[in-house]
C-alpha cells in the first residue's frame, strides 16, 4: 500500500447552516468554495479548497450534529502566524492555546458550529529540539 496524501476532511454542520459555513470560511478564513458533484446532495453540502495541491474541506450536513470533544479537530499550516490570528481575532473569533510544540507555534479556535480547527506554523522538524 502506498498513500500519497490526505485529500480532504469532512466535518459536520447543522441543518440550515450552508451561509453560515461561507460566510465563515470564505469570509473569515479566506477560502475559496468550490462545488462538490453534481451526483451528490448539494444542498446538504458545502466544499472550499484548502490549498492549490487540491486539499479540500468538505462540510456537511448533520441531522443531530453533536458537540465533539476538543480532541477532534483538523490543523492548518500558515505561512504567517501572526497575520492569521490578528485577522480571526478582528473578525471577533475567540482563540484558544495550544500545548507548546517546539518549530510549531499553534493556536486554535471553533468555527461557528463548534468544530476545533488548530492553525500552526511549521519552522523546522519538533523532533530535532528532542534530539
Amino acid at each position: 500500500m502506498n498513500i500519497h496524501r490526505l485529500h480532504h476532511t469532512s466535518i459536520p454542520m447543522p441543518p440550515g447552516g450552508n451561509d453560515d459555513a461561507r460566510r465563515f470560511y470564505t469570509g473569515v478564513l479566506g477560502l475559496r468554495e468550490i462545488p462538490p458533484p453534481s451526483s451528490l446532495r448539494k444542498d446538504r453540502l458545502v466544499w472550499f479548497s484548502v490549498s492549490d495541491d487540491g486539499d479540500e474541506l468538505h462540510l456537511l450536513t448533520v441531522d443531530d450534529v453533536q458537540s465533539t470533544t476538543n480532541v477532534q479537530h483538523l490543523c492548518l499550516v500558515v505561512d504567517d502566524l501572526t497575520a492569521v490570528r490578528q485577522a480571526l481575532e478582528s473578525a471577533g473569533v475567540e482563540i484558544g492555546e495550544e500545548p507548546e510544540i517546539a518549530f510549531r507555534p499553534r493556536f486554535s479556535f471553533h468555527d461557528p458550529f463548534g468544530n476545533k480547527i488548530e492553525i500552526t506554523e511549521i519552522n523546522g522538524d519538533y523532533l530535532d529540539a528532542e534530539r
